[in-house]
């Protein structure tokens, strides 16, 4: 079977979102160090090598937003496709406390080989499809309640966005009304990188964008992914309806 390193979804859905999922998979392609990264298969189960629960959630908003969406199909470990291609952390070989073996030796030449074999396919589609006229980019990722030495984060959920708040701020103040939920106001990470693929789709052209990140544990199976989308859904209707974009 020939591989793909993306998957599309609804392709013809007529929604002006455009959902995006960068840490969808935890697949290491086969061509890519005869696809085992040398790391035991409880660490490539966390949040090290792809976003849990993201993928899910992902399909059903964009069911239940009537919109396509777009989703890698490899390991942030082969190659990060959320950072830039001179960011440092592109490839990874250390992570959260885990030696990424299959990393070790990787060279400029490994790199740009994992880049055309999975990074620049995947983002040649994204752009392709976020290039429709009036786009939203609403990009869906996830985060471990803790990292290893580090305290709780305290939130169920999180937008981050850049100096272009048209969206994260009616979506931020909305979900926020719901006294159930702690909100990020880009937390627990702060804003966006340079050359992320946000900036490299959303930013640099001037389409609205919104980035959600969940907590993975709320969103461990297919019913809390379902329920976590039927809960945004309608949140995001109505901040997009709100803002004006």
């Amino acid at each position: 079977m020939t591989y793909t390193p993306f998957f599309i979804h609804g392709e013809t859905r007529p929604a002006r979102w455009l959902i995006t999922c960068d840490h969808a998979a935890n697949t290491v392609p086969p061509q890519v160090n005869s696809g085992d990264l040398g790391l035991a298969r409880e660490d490539m189960e966390r949040h090290i090598a792809f976003d849990p629960g993201s993928y899910g959630v992902a399909q059903h908003l964009g069911v239940l937003l009537d919109a396509p969406v777009i989703a890698s199909n490899f390991s942030r470990l082969v190659i990060d496709p959320n950072r830039g291609e001179d960011d440092p952390t592109l490839l990874m070989k250390l992570y959260d406390g885990s030696i990424i073996p299959g990393n070790r030796d990787a060279d400029d030449a490994e790199i740009e080989r994992r880049l055309n074999l999975c990074y620049r396919p995947y983002h040649e589609q994204l752009a392709r499809m976020a290039a429709l006229p009036h786009a939203v980019i609403l990009s869906i990722h996830s985060y471990t309640r803790q990292l290893r030495g580090r305290p709780p984060r305290p939130w169920e959920v999180g937008a981050l966005y850049a100096e272009d708040d048209r969206l994260a701020r009616p979506f931020i103040d909305i979900l926020s009304a719901d006294s159930d939920l702690t909100v990020g106001d880009n937390e627990p990470y702060s804003g966006h990188l340079p050359g992320d693929a946000v900036d490299k789709h959303a930013i640099a052209f001037g389409r609205p964008n919104l980035l959600i990140e969940l907590r993975n544990d709320l969103i461990a199976d297919h019913t809390e992914q379902k329920a976590w989308a039927e809960r945004l859904a309608p949140v995001l209707q109505e901040a997009l309806d709100r803002s004006g974009v």
